[in-house]
């Protein structure tokens, strides 16, 4: 079967499934980058057994495939992709309190789990409001802030491996590492996360997570299209610092630029390319290395289908 006739196949089996899909779906759209090309086919995941039918036909098919959430540590190639996306959205967002834990579809936004903890008086995650991505992808990438990270809040990931099967680990089964977890080796979709949070009082919550979006707002580049931190904290040192130290805030290539504001931002001007962003990134590393000693790693996912080497 050629791969529009399987993408077609599949594209019907997901409106039967009551998904929402979109053909030949721009992936700057779906990322917080705004850049991308591209694909075949968009479905918006609205359950467990939803997936589980779909990954089945994928797999008979053999269509590539991957699987986002708000896209906001995603810079994708401007080339247009031959794969399917699964995107884990509102649709698959629900979130239920028992007692002191948490339990979420993957696809609830991290912020509006923060307010339903605040609601019922659950402290532990206040440094992650605001933070613009998914619970399922802050678990994927192990996202953190102010000396707080997604982790340490984590009691249960479950998955669903590529032959369909339901896995659950514990908190110290996901191998959680800085910005890493199993799940961004092992291919297995997170499906369902249990956080575990303390009794507090919903007033300091709030109070505290307010505090927290003044920084973010007073520090960081939110009015321009981004990925979010650019480069991982090296040992020993802070990214951000580093730039600065090396006089590089405001440089840019094509539509890219580091953020005058924040220096750890990459920031789209407006019509930055793949190539203006991937050409910057090496750039800074580059100078950081040479001035400094320090090797900048990027922290946001790279999707090409060319090799890209920093």
């Amino acid at each position: 079967m050629e791969m529009t006739e399987a993408i077609s196949a599949i594209a019907d089996a997901a409106v039967r499934l009551s998904c929402k899909t979109l053909y030949f779906a721009k992936l700057s759209d779906f990322t917080t980058f705004k850049i991308g090309g591209i694909v075949p086919l968009l479905i918006n995941i609205n359950s467990v057994d939803s997936l589980t039918c779909l990954l089945k036909l994928i797999r008979i098919y053999g269509i590539p495939y991957m699987v986002i959430g708000n896209g906001s540590n995603l810079l994708f190639d401007d080339i247009n992709h031959d794969l399917i996306i699964l995107r884990m959205s509102g649709d698959f967002a629900g979130i239920k309190v028992n007692g002191e834990f948490l339990d979420c579809a993957p696809g609830a936004m991290l912020t509006s789990v923060c307010r339903v903890a605040a609601n019922r008086s659950l402290s532990g995650i206040e440094p992650l409001f605001g933070i613009p991505g998914s619970v399922g992808g802050a678990v994927f990438m192990n996202a953190g802030a102010y000396g707080r990270e997604i982790s340490d809040v984590t009691d249960s990931v479950t998955t669903i491996t590529p032959d369909g099967l339901l896995k659950t680990y514990s908190a110290a089964e996901c191998l959680f590492t800085y910005r890493e977890s199993l799940f961004k080796h092992n291919r297995e979709i997170i499906t369902h996360i249990r956080l575990k949070l303390t009794h507090g009082q919903s007033d300091i919550i709030k109070s505290q997570m307010e505090s927290y979006t003044a920084r973010r707002k007073e520090k960081q580049p939110l009015e321009f299209p981004s990925a979010g931190s650019t480069f991982k904290r090296p040992k020993g040192a802070y990214a951000s610092a580093l730039i600065d130290e090396c006089g590089l805030k405001g440089l840019a290539v094509g539509g890219a630029k580091v953020s005058e504001k924040h220096a750890g931002f990459i920031i789209n001007t407006g019509n930055a390319a793949f190539s203006d962003v991937v050409a910057l990134m090496k750039k800074v590393i580059g100078i950081v290395e040479l001035q400094t000693g320090y090797k900048l790693e990027p922290e946001p996912i790279i999707v090409s289908d060319n090799i890209v080497k920093f």
